[in-house]
């Protein structure tokens, strides 16, 4: 099983075994999975990518997959390192970041900490920036306290019957829930489940709460933003296009009926686009 160590340089923070995936070669992809999956939610792009003529690397989140499941290091200035971590000891460079829903902020953190010497592009597939949390100075964010405290409450008192509701809402555009199959559904829940219960609660007061408007803005490689209009865990007004808007340059890809998990239940769209954004 391939992994790397990351060793932290806060006494606070835990070092940690990060569990990874490479295929291919060709010029890098990284793709850092959503919450509360692990790598393996990218199994629909993987191959499609590889035979692209691209190398792929995905990884499991800490607290994920089969990463280490530490008690803290949810934090964004965190989990950037740890992405820094994988792209160094790999010696990844000319790389595309991918980054799905979570894993959006991860890019975004990484690469105003990191900047541009070994990415030279970005995709924000719908990602949680620039910033979820409904404020007195952030009236557009999708999500208010009382919201983001049903999800930590339900993680808290049931955490697996939270995520088969989450899992089922994750496929869901508007009225329809026929998008993925049973056994797809079943496949997502069971990546969600094995994660540590401290990550899952933790996590989410990171993608609910921070603020990543101005590292958005700074943005200047270019970036593909794609968002599911009929996302209703991160809304494409709430997030895709207020990211749109603010980085400079950025191409839009909206698809029609598709919902937050969309590089499943849209897979074909998805990768066409991803595909074509890698061929520029």
């Amino acid at each position: 099983m391939p992994s790397i160590s990351v060793k932290s340089d806060r006494p606070d923070i835990a070092d940690v075994e990060l569990h990874y995936e490479d295929a291919g070669s060709g010029r890098p992809v990284v793709l850092v999975h959503g919450w509360p999956l692990s790598g393996r939610s990218w199994q629909q792009q993987v191959d499609v990518l590889t035979t692209a003529g691209h190398r792929v690397v995905t990884y499991d989140r800490r607290g994920f997959g089969q990463s280490s499941q530490p008690a803290n290091g949810y934090d964004y200035d965190t989990l950037a390192a740890d992405l820094a971590a994988l792209l160094d000891a790999l010696d990844l460079r000319d790389v595309t970041l991918v980054g799905f829903s979570m894993g959006g902020g991860e890019v975004v953190r990484y690469l105003s900490r990191y900047g541009t010497a070994r990415v030279s592009r970005a995709v924000l597939a719908a990602a949680v920036p620039p910033y979820l949390h409904k404020t007195g100075d952030n009236p557009e964010g999708g999500l208010d306290d009382a919201t983001i405290a049903e999800f930590e409450d339900g993680v808290r008192s049931d955490r697996p019957a939270f995520l088969d509701s989450f899992v089922t809402q994750f496929f869901q555009a508007g009225d329809r829930d026929d998008l993925v199959s049973p056994a797809q559904h079943a496949d997502a829940l069971a990546m969600a489940v094995p994660a540590s219960p401290t990550a899952t609660l933790e996590c989410i007061g990171a993608f609910a709460r921070t603020d990543f408007r101005e590292e958005v803005a700074a943005i200047d490689i270019p970036t593909l933003v794609i968002h599911g209009d009929s996302d209703g865990i991160v809304p494409f007004e709430v997030s895709g296009r207020r990211s749109h808007e603010a980085i400079v340059g950025s191409q839009l890809v909206l698809v029609e009926g598709a919902p937050h998990g969309l590089n499943v239940t849209h897979a074909d769209r998805f990768n066409e686009e991803l595909l074509r954004f890698l061929a520029q």
